[in-house]
């Protein structure tokens, strides 16, 4: 099988880059790249040692603009 064989020189020049979101399954790429593999990782920071309470669904007073915000600096 005949393989495609590239090099690329790059030079990336970025003055402003606004995210308006990003998740954990997402990807954020400037310029090329061969191949990209995902990882996913779960790890246990809290020392729990027993599953979560079980979730309640939201009373009907409750809304989106009630949950906390995270704070991002700049």
């Amino acid at each position: 099988m005949n393989q495609l064989c590239l090099t690329i020189h790059q030079q990336i020049y970025i003055n402003f880059l606004k995210v308006e979101a990003i998740s954990n399954s997402s990807v954020l790429q400037v310029g090329s790249s061969g191949s990209i593999q995902s990882v996913s990782n779960i790890y246990n920071t809290g020392g729990y040692t027993e599953p979560a309470e079980e979730a309640e669904a939201p009373g009907e007073d409750e809304s989106i603009i009630s949950l906390p915000a995270i704070p991002f600096t700049n």
